[in-house]
């Protein structure tokens, strides 16, 4: 059974940082994505950040470019999301997802909540 357990998220002042944790278990299949998104209050789920099992393709959305960096961890199936210079629009609840790299859907966790606020 797979599993994506998120960890690492926590109450901030705007400008500060934190570093979101993911780990997945329980699959099989070598080829995969693992990325991060989140929600927002009243808004729909958006893309954050994503890299290949591999590290060699990494993309981030235009909001968290030069602020987000995303890495691999040193065991495998593992990925963080380092978050610096946080906004007010970050609060959200983060979500790692991972995605057979052949498949359209993926497998969730199930969240960290994030709030950035004075």
């Amino acid at each position: 059974q797979v599993q994506v357990v998120e960890s690492g998220g926590g109450s901030v002042q705007p400008g500060g940082s934190l570093r979101l944790s993911c780990a997945a278990s329980g699959f099989t299949f070598s080829s995969y994505v693992m990325g991060w998104y989140r929600q927002a209050p009243g808004k729909e789920r958006e893309f954050v950040a994503a890299m290949t099992a591999g590290g060699g393709a990494i993309s981030y959305a235009d909001a968290v470019k030069g602020r987000f960096t995303i890495s691999r961890g040193n065991y495998k199936n593992t990925v963080y999301l380092q978050m610096n210079s946080l906004k007010p629009e970050d609060t959200a609840v983060y979500y790692c997802n991972l995605r057979p790299r052949k498949a359209d859907l993926g497998f969730w966790g199930q969240g960290t909540q994030v709030t950035v606020s004075s």
